[in-house]
């Protein structure tokens, strides 16, 4: 069963999309496959989320904000052994908005709403001593920013944290990533493990009391985005068709944001998580013709440990994925894809106070993906 380089390229391009959802603050899952593509090769991408998170319990319709992100990435085989790329992608992220009118998470026509957002940019250089092996490595920059708004007697009321505002203003940092591939072409086998840092934010805060009666400015707030492990592999296991795996892991269990005045008032975190991250995809991807290919893939997330904040009540998930591609032309090509996520039962807590049970909660991904050869 042998596949020649551009049937092998193909292929490849029928990966699962962007996951755009998983434990903790992760979105992304921060895929360098667009650097391991042969050749010089660009993409642009965007994924979209439609989630429902509800409780029946708190008379919680639904909290969760649809939110989309882009990707982009581009790859330079610069010489025989060397190739350079630049990924972008918006790793980490939030976006929340409980019902105004629901007393347990609103107060004076105002809900509790969460909003975080970074930006990454990686820049990779690769050695490859022979065909089979790539060695990379690269620094990454990272931007950082949210909001966050208390209200309702989730937390305590007016007279505690039911009033509380925090600003996080934006924060540039920087860390690295580094990790090796195996290759061998002719069978479409590829496998890569990749480590990408920690990296620590001081991010410059405001926080505001008893809706902004009293203002808290001028502290400073750490934020360490987690390190992580994602391991990549695919083979060739038929005539036209792929088999291919991901097993990501992240390390949330550390992970807590601890404003001063707030952790002074109440002794509690904004936000912490209390288990790391473990997530796996596997599926398969088939060439129907020189223009058309698909995907199919299953996949699981941990979650970042239960209870969970009220900002996130979920653990975990379960997704199925369906994908197709048309190439057409060998040198580009347009992907799309959607999935569907069973998301996990959670408690929601506040102040290591259970509040009520998030369940029955379902989400649907969609991606949209170009990527060129030139």
């Amino acid at each position: 069963m042998k596949l020649n380089k551009i049937y092998s390229a193909i292929l490849l391009s029928t990966l699962p999309l962007t996951p755009a959802l998983a434990a903790g603050l992760d979105r992304s899952g921060q895929s360098i496959a667009a650097f391991l593509q042969p050749g010089n090769y660009a993409e642009a991408g965007i994924s979209i989320l439609d989630p429902k998170v509800q409780s029946n319990q708190l008379k919680v319709n639904d909290m969760a904000e649809d939110y989309y992100f882009p990707s982009a990435a581009i790859k330079v085989q610069a010489t025989e052994h060397i190739s350079i790329g630049l990924l972008y992608d918006q790793p980490f992220g939030a976006e929340s908005l409980y019902p105004s009118n629901n007393p347990v998470f609103g107060a004076n026509g105002e809900a509790t709403q969460v909003e975080v957002e970074t930006h990454n940019l990686s820049a990779l250089i690769g050695y490859q001593p022979t065909e089979n092996w790539n060695f990379y490595a690269g620094p990454v920059y990272q931007t950082v920013q949210g909001t966050v708004s208390l209200r309702g007697l989730a937390y305590g009321g007016a007279s505690k944290l039911g009033s509380y505002d925090i600003n996080l203003k934006e924060d540039e940092a920087y860390g690295w990533l580094a990790g090796f591939a195996y290759q061998i072409p002719e069978i479409a086998l590829k496998t890569a493990v990749t480590y990408r840092s920690e990296i620590k934010h001081e991010l410059d805060t405001t926080e505001t009391f008893g809706f902004g009666a009293i203002q808290r400015p001028n502290a400073l707030t750490e934020v360490v985005t987690p390190q992580s492990v994602n391991i990549d592999f695919q083979t060739g296991v038929a005539a036209n068709t792929l088999a291919f795996a991901n097993i990501r892991w992240a390390h949330w269990d550390q992970f807590a944001v601890t404003p001063k005045f707030l952790n002074a008032a109440s002794g509690n975190n904004l936000i912490d998580y209390s288990d790391d991250q473990w997530s796996a995809t596997v599926g398969v991807g088939r060439k129907f013709n020189s223009h058309w290919s698909g995907s199919a893939s299953v996949g699981y997330d941990s979650g970042a440990g239960n209870p969970v904040t009220t900002l996130g009540p979920t653990e975990g998930y379960w997704t199925v994925g369906l994908g197709g591609q048309y190439s057409p032309a060998e040198n580009y090509f347009i992907q799309a894809g959607v999935k569907y996520f069973w998301l996990g039962d959670a408690h929601a807590q506040t102040g290591g106070n259970i509040v009520g049970e998030f369940t029955d909660n379902y989400a649907l991904g969609y991606g949209l993906k170009i990527g060129y050869r030139f």
